[in-house]
């Protein structure tokens, strides 16, 4: 099976002609040899950045290290102050205005 000569070659060449028509054949080769040929230069690219990156040292450059943020002094919450009265209730000034 692995065997193609020249007649079944030309049996095969043949049944592509009726499929696609003469006409469309010379469309699909020229645009089949420009995918191979776009092909061809991708792979001769990466193999040129492979030997680039291959020749070229890899340097790491060192970054200073981050610092961390300040910390932010959390407000203290009111602090209720206990008057010194000797028992005696303190009033708002409201009502200290109320009584005079």
């Amino acid at each position: 099976m692995g065997n193609l000569g020249v007649p079944e070659l030309l049996i095969i060449a043949g049944v592509i002609v009726l499929l696609f028509g003469a006409r469309k054949l010379p469309e699909m080769a020229r645009s089949l040899g420009k995918s191979a040929k776009a092909f061809k230069e991708e792979t001769k690219g990466l193999r040129d950045n492979d030997k680039d990156n291959d020749e070229k040292p890899v340097v790491q450059q060192q970054l200073p290290q981050a610092q961390p943020p300040a910390p932010t002094p959390a407000p203290e919450p009111p602090v209720q102050q206990q008057a010194q009265t000797n028992g005696v209730v303190p009033q708002s000034v409201e009502q200290q205005n109320k009584n005079a």
